[in-house]
């Protein structure tokens, strides 16, 4: 039986291989600070989600909207 994807995952998905990559924003915990860059940053940086897991990531904008965030979808679940 296949797992099926998070919303988080849905939505990392869509950004890399269906629309344009450099729009999206990620800001993820960093030891005691939220670092903000580039989804594309991210990726590099997190050595495609190995040293820095996608558990880290505390919210998503696209532009200027948030499109994830771990405190509204903990609120919901």
């Amino acid at each position: 039986m296949k797992k099926r994807k998070g919303k988080l995952e849905e939505i990392l998905s869509k950004a890399r291989f269906y629309d344009d990559i450099d729009l999206y924003q990620v800001s993820y915990r960093d030891f005691d600070n939220i670092a903000s860059v580039t989804l594309k940053e991210f990726i590099y940086l997190s050595s495609n989600f190995e040293s820095i897991p996608i558990s880290r990531i505390v919210e998503i904008k696209k532009g200027i909207d948030v499109i994830y965030s771990k405190s509204n979808s903990q609120k919901n679940s």
